[in-house]
C-alpha cells in the first residue's frame, strides 16, 4: 500500500490474506441449550465460518465507518435446537447517516474559465445560471489542466500523482506517479460512499482505465463499477463521437439507440439514462440516497453538435478572438466574476493576431467558434434537463450539487489551423484553411472530427495565460463550479473567493454526508486524503481559505502555490507534440495573485527570495505525492515500448467472427509497417455482402468487404485520400480465401509514405496498387476495430448508409500478419 507520503509499504495482498484469516473469537456467539446435538453445533459453526470468511472484515473490527465494508454486528439471537425458542438477528443493509444528501457531481469537459456566460463567457449558460442563483459561484477553484489526472482527483480526493494519473493513460509511463494504474489505497469517494448506504452510479466519459485493460474481456477491476459505480453507462479514453459513439453499459459493449440521422446526441442520450436511473432508483429504494456522476463528453472534441444550435451564433464571433477575450474580461468584472482590477494577460507570441489573418481563415476560425458555442449551449441545456429531473424529486432540496465547469482548460489540440480531423493533428499532421473552407458548411456533423484553432481556447482561457495542458498557469487549471443545495446554502446567488483544488470536493461529500474519511478500505489501508472540506465557505463568504498549499504539474509545467503566491514555470506551447525542452536552466515566474488575479505581473526580479522559497515548498510536495520524474514529452510517451499492450510483441493476430468493439490498443499496429490480412470465408448461394474486417472510422482506417460477392479494399488517410482495391469478378458460393499484402516503402524518419497493396483470391493476385500515404500513428481515438461488421463511423462511404453493414455469409477466420 501506499502510506501518508506517498511510498510503496506492504502490499494487499498480504493484507487481504492476514484478514481472512478466521480465529475463534471472531465467530458469532451461538446461545445454546443442553439438548443441543454436537452435530447441530458443528453445522453451525460451520455455517457460522463461511458466513465470516465471506467479509473481508472481522466482526471485532470498528463499525465507525473508518474500515470499509463496515463489518457485519455480531449475532445477538438466540439459537435453541429448533425454531421454536430461538430468536432472530438479521443482519441490517448499512443505512447512510439520517438527513444525508443525494449528491449530483457534474464535470463539463474542456471547458474553459471564460467559456461559460455564468463565469462571463461569450456563450449563455441559463441552466447553469440557475443552478448558481440558488448557490454559489467559486471563482478560485483549480483542476489539474488535464483529463485524466483531474478526474482521478475529483473522485479520489488524492493528489493526481498520488492515484499514478501524472497524465492522461495514453501517456502513462512506468513509475508510481505515472502508471494509470488506480490504486485500492485510494479508494474512491463512490466506493466510500455506497459502503455507507448509497445507491451509486456513473454516465459520460471514463478516462481512468489504463488502455490495455478497456477491451470487453476487461478486466474490469479498474472499470468505473470495479471502483464503487454499481452502474456506468459511457465511453472509455479520452473523446468519442458524439453522433456514434463506442459505448459501455457497466462491462457490456452497446450501439447507440438510433443514426445520427435519426436524431442521436451522445448528450441527450447520457442525459436520458441518468434521469432513467434516477426513476428507477427512487421507484425501489426511494429512502437511499444517491450520489450520480455525470461526465458529459461534451465540450471536448470532436465538437460536434446540429446546426440547430450552431446557428444560433451566427455572426457573434467575426470580430475575433482578441476582441472577443476583451469583452469577456468586461462581462467578468459586470458580474463580479473577477476583481475590477484585474488586468487582461497578452496574447502569446505563438497564437496570430486576427487582424493579421486573411479572409479565408476568418471565415473558418470564425465557424469553429460557432460551432463550439452550439456545443456549449446544448450541453448546457441538457446539463438543465437533468437538473429539472433532479428538482423534480420529493427530496430535491435536500440534493447537492457540484458543478465543475471543465476538468481543465479550452483546448489547444486544434493547433493554430484548427481542424476538421482531430486524429490527424494528433498524428501530427496539421489541416489547412483551404482543406477546411471547402466543408466549412459540414464542421460539428458526423462526417468530421472537428476541433477549434488556439487562438479560440486562448479566448476562452480569459483574463488568464494559456489554456489545457499548462498547469503552470491559471488558463490551463483555473475552472468555474457552482454548489447548490437548496436545504443548507442560505446565502444564494452569492460569490466565494477561497483557493480550492478537485481534491477538495472528496472531503466536502464526506463532511455533508457527515461520514468519516475511511482508514481501510476492502482490506486496504488508505493514503489519507490530500484534499480539505469547502463546507466552511457556505454560508461564511469572509471564511479565511482552508487550502494554503497546491502543486501544480503535468507534461513538466509546474506551479506551487501557497499562502496567496503562486510560482510558475511554463515548459512550451501545449499544441507541440514531439521532442522535448529538458529541464536545465527552466526559468520561474512569480505572482501575487492576492493582488493580480489574473497572473498578469511577474514578480520574480522584485521577490527573488519569494521565489525561491516557493520552488522549496514545490520540491517538498513533488517529493511527497511521487511527482518525479519529470517528463515533458508527448508523442514518445505516447508510442513507449514499455508500456503494458495486448499487442506488444505480437506478429499474428487470429480473430474470430463477431469479435468486435477491439480498442485501438488491442488491435494489430499496422501503421507504416508491411503485413497482410487473410479472410477465410463462405459465401451461401445466391452471394453474399457485409464487412469483413474494418479497422478506424470517419477519420482513417482500412476495411475489407464483399459488395453484392465482389471483393473491396479501401484505405482512407485521414479524410485526404481514398484508396481502393477491387477484384474484377464476384465470388461464386463456396470457401474462399482473400489476402492483401501492404509492402511499406522504407523510411528513414517520421511521415507518411506509404506503399503498395495486393489483393488476392484463392492464391490468384487479382488487382494491385499503390497507397500513397498512410497514417503515421493510429487512425483514431474515438474508433475500434470490427470482424464481420464496420460499427460506429464507417471507414467507407461506399456503405455508410447500410451501416454497420453486417457481413451475411460465413467467416471462419482473419488472420493479420505483421512483419
Amino acid at each position: 500500500m501506499l502510506d501518508a507520503t506517498g511510498q510503496l509499504a506492504q502490499s494487499s495482498l498480504a493484507r487481504q490474506a492476514n484478514t481472512d484469516t478466521v480465529h475463534r473469537h471472531e465467530l458469532p456467539l451461538l446461545r445454546t441449550s443442553r439438548n443441543f446435538s454436537a452435530g447441530c453445533i458443528a453445522a453451525a459453526l460451520a455455517l457460522a465460518l463461511i458466513g465470516t470468511a465471506a467479509h473481508s472484515q472481522t466482526s471485532d473490527s470498528p463499525r465507525d465507518g473508518s474500515v470499509l465494508p463496515i463489518p457485519q454486528a455480531p449475532f445477538q439471537g438466540t439459537i435453541e435446537e429448533t425454531y421454536e425458542g430461538s430468536q432472530q438477528d438479521y443482519p441490517q443493509p448499512v443505512k447512510a447517516p439520517e438527513g444525508a444528501p443525494n449528491i449530483v457531481l457534474i464535470l463539463i469537459d474542456d471547458m474553459g474559465f471564460g467559456q461559460p456566460g455564468t463565469f462571463g463567457g461569450p456563450v449563455p449558460t441559463p441552466a447553469m445560471d440557475a443552478l448558481a442563483e440558488e448557490g454559489l459561484r467559486f471563482t478560485r477553484m483549480h483542476t489539474t489542466a488535464v483529463c485524466s489526472p483531474t478526474r482521478a482527483a475529483l473522485l479520489t480526493g488524492r493528489n493526481h500523482h498520488q492515484s499514478g494519473f501524472g497524465t492522461i493513460t495514453e501517456l502513462s509511463t512506468g513509475y508510481p506517479g505515472y502508471n494509470s494504474l488506480w490504486p485500492r489505497e485510494t479508494a474512491s469517494i463512490a466506493e466510500i460512499l455506497k459502503a455507507n448506504g448509497y445507491s451509486t452510479s456513473a454516465f459520460g466519459k471514463w478516462h481512468n482505465t489504463p488502455g490495455w485493460d478497456t477491451t470487453p474481456i476487461g478486466p474490469f477491476d479498474l472499470w468505473p463499477t470495479g471502483l464503487g459505480f454499481e452502474y456506468w453507462y459511457g465511453f472509455h479514453g479520452g473523446e468519442t463521437s458524439q453522433w456514434e459513439p463506442r459505448l459501455f453499459r457497466n462491462t457490456v459493449p452497446v450501439e447507440p439507440s438510433k443514426r445520427p440521422d435519426d436524431g442521436y446526441h451522445l448528450t441527450v442520450d447520457l442525459v436520458d439514462e441518468s434521469i432513467d436511473w434516477l426513476n428507477r432508483q427512487q421507484s425501489i429504494a426511494p429512502d437511499k440516497p444517491y450520489f450520480l456522476y455525470f461526465a458529459p463528453g461534451a465540450v471536448h472534441a470532436p465538437l460536434h453538435v446540429g446546426p440547430e444550435w450552431a446557428d444560433k451564433f451566427a455572426g457573434q464571433f467575426d470580430q475575433g478572438w482578441d476582441k472577443v477575450r476583451e469583452e469577456t474580461l468586461a462581462r467578468q468584472k459586470s458580474l463580479g466574476i473577477v476583481p475590477q482590477e484585474t488586468e487582461l494577460t497578452p496574447r502569446p507570441e505563438e497564437i496570430e493576431a486576427w487582424e493579421g489573418l486573411d479572409e479565408p481563415a476568418r471565415q473558418v476560425f470564425a465557424r469553429h467558434q460557432e460551432v463550439f458555442a452550439g456545443f456549449v449551449a446544448q450541453t448546457d441545456h441538457e446539463i438543465g434537463r437533468l437538473l429539472e429531473a433532479v428538482n423534480s424529486l420529493p427530496d430535491a432540496d435536500n440534493t447537492l450539487v457540484i458543478l465543475i465547469a471543465g476538468d481543465n482548460g479550452p483546448s489547444a489540440e486544434g493547433t493554430v489551423t484548427g481542424t476538421i480531423n482531430n486524429a490527424m493533428t494528433l498524428n501530427g499532421l496539421p489541416d489547412s484553411v483551404e482543406n477546411q473552407l471547402a466543408r466549412i458548411d459540414e464542421i460539428g456533423g458526423p462526417a468530421h472530427d472537428n476541433h477549434y484553432p488556439v487562438g479560440w481556447a486562448w479566448a476562452g482561457a480569459a483574463p488568464f495565460q494559456w489554456m489545457k495542458r499548462v498547469p503552470s498557469h491559471f488558463g490551463g487549471t483555473r475552472n468555474g463550479m457552482v454548489i447548490s443545495w437548496p436545504a443548507e446554502i442560505s446565502d444564494k446567488g452569492a460569490i466565494r473567493t477561497q483557493f480550492h483544488h478537485a481534491i477538495d470536493v472528496a472531503p466536502t461529500i464526506l463532511e455533508v454526508v457527515g461520514i468519516k474519511e475511511p482508514e481501510v478500505v476492502n482490506g486496504a489501508k488508505q493514503v489519507p486524503m490530500a484534499g480539505t472540506s469547502m463546507a466552511y465557505s457556505f454560508d461564511n463568504a469572509e471564511a479565511p481559505g482552508t487550502r494554503k498549499t497546491q502543486y501544480f504539474e503535468t507534461g513538466g509545467h509546474r506551479a506551487i502555490y501557497h499562502d496567496g503566491w503562486v510560482a510558475s514555470s511554463f515548459h512550451g506551447a501545449p499544441w507541440i507534440l514531439t521532442g522535448s525542452m529538458g529541464f536545465d536552466d527552466n526559468a520561474w515566474e512569480l505572482y501575487n495573485i492576492e493582488e493580480d488575479f489574473s497572473q498578469a505581473r511577474d514578480l520574480s526580479r522584485e521577490h527573488p527570495e519569494k521565489l525561491a522559497e516557493l520552488q522549496a515548498i514545490f520540491e517538498e510536495e513533488a517529493a511527497k505525492f511521487n511527482v518525479f520524474p519529470l517528463d515533458d514529452r508527448f508523442t514518445e510517451r505516447a508510442t513507449d515500448p514499455e508500456r503494458p499492450s495486448l499487442t506488444k510483441g505480437r506478429k499474428q493476430f487470429v480473430f474470430k467472427h463477431g469479435a468486435t468493439r477491439i480498442p485501438g490498443d488491442a488491435s494489430p499496429p499496422v501503421y507504416r509497417r508491411s503485413h497482410q490480412i487473410i479472410a477465410e470465408i463462405t459465401v451461401p448461394e445466391g452471394g453474399a455482402e457485409g464487412v469483413i474486417i474494418a479497422s478506424g472510422g470517419s477519420s482513417a482506417g482500412y476495411t475489407l468487404y464483399l459488395e453484392e460477392s465482389l471483393p473491396v479494399y479501401e484505405y482512407k488517410f485521414f479524410g485526404l485520400e481514398r484508396y481502393r482495391l477491387a477484384a474484377s469478378e464476384p465470388l461464386e458460393a463456396g470457401k474462399h480465401t482473400i489476402q492483401i499484402d501492404y509492402e511499406q516503402t522504407p523510411f528513414e524518419k517520421f511521415g507518411v509514405e506509404g506503399g503498395t497493396a495486393t489483393m488476392s483470391i484463392n492464391g490468384e493476385q487479382v488487382a494491385t496498387g499503390s497507397i500513397d500515404k498512410v497514417a503515421p500513428i493510429g487512425f483514431s481515438t474515438t474508433e475500434t476495430m470490427d470482424i464481420g461488421a464496420d460499427l460506429g463511423a464507417t471507414v467507407s462511404l461506399e456503405y455508410e448508409e447500410l451501416a454497420p453493414y453486417e457481413f451475411t455469409g460465413t467467416i471462419e477466420g482473419v488472420t493479420v500478419n505483421l512483419e
